[in-house]
């Protein structure tokens, strides 16, 4: 069988097409070009012979948006070894809890994670080795080792892995329970390259990227590691914690071409209205996560004179599988399927809907699916039928052949005796003027009965009036959907990824009756 390495194929092969001179990564005004990159991969790879890391096994990382990041991520797979990225987000117990579910050998911590080894060690009792990308804590001393110690930049071999070759891992971010080990082969990364990338973004070597979304999961890793390096191109990172000031500066000062967010980050943009000159590099702006709803999507694409495309996409099929394209944008939809990818719909129990419009299960099939969950065989089974992934989301499909979001299977409402799709009202709460973000979940009333319940965010100096609400929705949408009780937030709880964690709010109703 042919040999294959993800690694080799986005690094050594720009070096071979004599892009080595040509900018790979730009942090903090410094850049980083091909050759050093590769050389950054190789110093990795002999730290990982260094500490007696073997083929097959796994690494954890629990790195910001730094060069470490693409140094190890990339070195693991040029050897062989299996990165899993975590997201910087999680407290030290749960990183714990998923570091021991992985079984990794070494774990790679950015300076200010690095208080987190203790309570990582005490829990993964295969971990035998940290490395703290900065200053070990004396505290640590002994039980860590800097990056900085590791000093090798010898070229090192690129193992014999092959297409199928176990590649890399994500932790699923979940709604609820432990995140699940999501495996992703060799072949993975170059799949979302030449399908999603090049079919709907039609990026090249002369594009810059930037993405809020961070490069632990898999939106974040498309968008800063796999398309940029794919075509010889440069990718922007930002190491902090994304804020709307932040990004507006550093859009307007490194000029992206194509910038990346979630759905609530273009609503904080949006809010914080940045002058429209801030974005005029960015040619396009992709959103994944969440569905956008259709006025964001307008609002946004209007205010910064170019297209905005949402999509779908999931750590199981490691991108955006469903995508609105430049030409053919359907604000409120998820758009039409990316070239190399089959969408189906079905029922409950699994046989096909093919009529337009009528809500489904959704099905995925192409290549970039993932080969399952680690140690989860009974979610692995339910989720992996076949060739085709069970999403857990569902949706409709228009006689024309757009795709719209309902919800996730857990999150749809019976109001009435009708089915209600959180996205559809959530789509009509946001277009209030006073209403920057919307999440909407069923509860039930004194009398049993299930009823739908909006948690909302005001935009910036508004005050958000339960009759006005109120008001705006009766107009809007059929009586049965219209939410029953307002609740205002500050916040809404959030995966790593963007989405709306419903079970959270669902939880919170829970501790309280909820009067008719």
């Amino acid at each position: 069988m042919t040999s294959y390495n993800a690694a080799d194929w986005l690094v050594d092969r720009q070096l071979d097409l004599g892009n080595a001179s040509r900018v790979a990564y730009r942090i903090d005004g410094i850049d980083t070009t091909y050759r050093q990159l590769s050389e950054q991969v190789w110093r990795a790879q002999n730290a990982l012979r260094t500490l007696d890391v073997r083929r097959g096994e796994r690494v954890a990382m629990v790195v910001n948006d730094e060069l470490a990041f693409p140094a190890w991520f990339l070195g693991a797979l040029r050897s062989g070894v299996v990165p899993v990225p975590l997201s910087t987000m999680l407290t030290a117990s749960e990183l714990a809890a998923i570091i021991a579910d992985s079984e990794a050998g070494v774990v790679v911590l950015s300076a200010e994670f690095a208080a987190h080894l203790p309570t990582v060690q005490r829990s993964a009792h295969d971990l035998r080795a940290g490395v703290v990308i900065g200053d070990v804590p004396r505290d640590l001393e002994g039980t860590a080792t800097a990056w900085s110690a590791f000093t090798d930049v010898t070229e090192a071999a690129v193992a014999p892995t092959r297409e199928d070759s176990p590649g890399f891992w994500l932790y699923s971010s979940g709604t609820t329970g432990l995140p699940k080990g999501v495996m992703h082969r060799h072949a993975s990364l170059e799949a979302t390259a030449l399908t999603y990338a090049r079919s709907i973004l039609d990026i090249g070597p002369d594009d810059r990227f930037f993405s809020v979304a961070k490069m632990f999961f898999a939106y974040g890793l498309g968008n800063s590691l796999t398309f940029p390096l794919s075509v010889g191109a440069t990718a922007i990172l930002d190491p902090r914690r994304p804020t709307p000031a932040g990004v507006t500066q550093l859009v307007a000062d490194e000029r992206p071409t194509l910038f990346f967010a979630s759905p609530g980050f273009v609503a904080a943009l949006l809010d914080a209205d940045p002058s429209p000159d801030c974005f005029s590099s960015v040619r396009l702006t992709v959103t994944a996560g969440e569905a956008l709803p259709a006025t964001l999507q307008q609002r946004f694409s209007d205010r910064y004179r170019h297209p905005v495309l949402d999509g779908l996409g999931t750590s199981e099929a490691l991108h955006i599988f469903l995508s609105n394209r430049v030409g053919q944008i359907r604000p409120g939809t998820s758009g039409l399927p990316v070239d190399g990818f089959e969408l189906r719909l079905t029922t409950a129990d699994g046989d096909p809907i093919t009529a337009p419009d009528t809500p489904g299960f959704l099905h995925v099939k192409g290549p970039s699916i993932a080969t399952g969950y680690w140690c989860r065989d009974a979610a692995s089974r339910a989720a992996f039928r076949g060739e085709w992934l069970a999403t857990g989301d569902v949706y409709t499909m228009s006689a024309d052949g757009f795709w719209c979001f309902l919800g996730r299977n857990n999150d749809m409402i019976k109001a009435g005796g009708i089915w209600v799709s959180p996205a559809e009202v959530e789509s009509v709460l946001v277009a209030h003027p006073d209403v920057l973000e919307a999440a909407v979940v069923g509860a039930r009333d004194d009398d049993g009965l299930e009823t739908t319940v909006a948690f909302v965010i005001p935009r910036a100096g508004a005050t958000i009036e339960p009759a006005s609400i109120d008001a705006h929705c009766r107009a809007a949408m059929a009586a049965y959907k219209r939410p029953r009780r307002v609740i205002v937030v500050d916040a809404l709880p959030k995966t790593a990824t963007g989405k709306i964690q419903r079970f959270a709010l669902r939880e919170q109703l829970g501790r309280a009756p909820l009067q008719r």
